[in-house]
């Protein structure tokens, strides 16, 4: 999965809990931690995935090192 569709899911995840919060399921607190366990591991993820994208870039524009 690439950084903007991991980006598209987390906004989706917080999107979902505001509404989960809207609709009276925030007194659930088991729904709620997963919910919040599953954004802080898809905001690691995305972190991650962003940073290897940037880094593959950079050494893409670098092209070969000579050493």
């Amino acid at each position: 999965m690439s950084a903007i569709e991991m980006q598209t899911h987390l906004k989706g995840l917080h999107a979902e809990r505001v509404l989960a919060r809207l609709e009276g399921l925030a007194a659930d607190s088991a729904y709620m931690a997963d919910l919040d366990e599953e954004i802080v591991a898809t905001q690691t993820a995305f972190i991650c995935t962003a940073v290897t994208e940037i880094a593959s870039l950079r050494a893409e524009l670098s092209g070969p090192q000579v050493g």
